[in-house]
């Protein structure tokens, strides 16, 4: 009788594993929306769709077949050139982000929350973000976001918005900080905008078209966080101005026209694209514990961080 309910228990323990890990069928598809920023913390995709399919053949839509197909649809030379993955003694880890390999110092996020690892599964809608850390000696980097990832507005209208950036307690457990003093960035030019003590600003939309909304800050590091912002309206069109300009004295009078043009259309996010190729699954932030904190890591990835690291 014992032996007959172990088998019955390990079997429908069998069943609810199997019915965890969500499966892709072959040809099945989602949409979920990148952002990956560089070794130089620029960024380098802006929250860009995707179509994502099981291009690793795992059985699954996961963070490592996002990151391939990102890779192989914006950057020069695919995912050949720019990424890399390989599964280690803690699973699945990047190798190289972006065509920068150091050493497994990156992170990735799936709505802005820290990932376990490359394995981890992704839906439609999600928004993946993965970055190259900058700081490799003391990994200050700060994963950082904005609880408006996509907006609307008039011309002249306003959004508020709260930056948050991902952190450690003094016992290691992930906590979720205000990001006070950041300057907003509105199609990469600074504005006057900038966030308070709770981090929250409130962003006037003065010109019409898509606006890529980010922050940067003279305290931290900041991973570029990413809101895109679509101002309705008429963009400005360019203005062309001929001025007449006096003749030259001479004995024969010449008119010469110069031509100024002034071009007061907004700018419009874009996002360098390069050609296919690539390489695909790995996950791993490399350093201490210590540093995948700081780093906004998962409690659990820092600890396997750690135990990469010292081996």
């Amino acid at each position: 009788m014992k032996k007959t309910l172990a088998i019955t228990a390990a079997f429908l323990l069998s069943c609810t594993a199997m019915s965890v890990m969500p499966t892709a069928a072959e040809g099945d598809s989602t949409s979920v929306y990148v952002t990956i920023s560089d070794k130089d913390g620029k960024l380098a995709v802006a929250q860009e769709k995707i179509d994502v399919t099981d291009i690793d053949s795992d059985g699954a839509l996961t963070i490592n077949d996002v990151f391939y197909i990102a890779h192989e649809k914006f950057y020069e030379g695919g995912a050949a050139e720019g990424y890399k993955s390989s599964t280690g003694t803690y699973g699945l880890a990047v190798d190289k982000l972006w065509g920068a390999e150091n050493g497994g110092s990156y992170g990735y996020y799936v709505n802005s929350k820290a990932a376990n690892g490359l394995a981890d599964t992704i839906k439609d809608g999600d928004y993946v973000d993965g970055f190259v850390y900058t700081d490799l000696s003391a990994w200050s980097d700060a994963y950082s976001w904005f609880d408006v990832r996509t907006g609307e507005t008039d011309k002249d209208g306003e959004l508020t918005f709260k930056l948050s950036r991902a952190a450690f307690d003094e016992n290691y457990a992930p906590v979720t900080l205000p990001v006070e003093g950041a300057v907003i960035t509105l199609n990469g030019e600074d504005t006057e905008y900038v966030t308070d003590a709770e981090g929250a600003v409130t962003v006037k939309f003065e010109k019409a078209g898509k606006t890529l909304v980010s922050a940067k800050s003279d305290s931290l590091t900041l991973v570029p966080p990413v809101s895109i912002v679509e101002v309705a309206g008429e963009e400005e069109e360019n203005v062309t101005t001929t001025t007449q300009a006096p003749a030259a004295a001479s004995t024969t009078t010449t008119t010469a026209a110069s031509t100024t043009t002034t071009t007061t259309k907004a700018a419009s996010t874009t996002t360098t694209k390069a050609a296919a190729a690539s390489n695909a699954p790995a996950t791993g932030d490399k350093g201490t514990g210590i540093a995948a904190a700081l780093l906004g890591v998962s409690a659990a990835a820092a600890l396997s961080l750690r135990k990469r690291h010292e081996d």
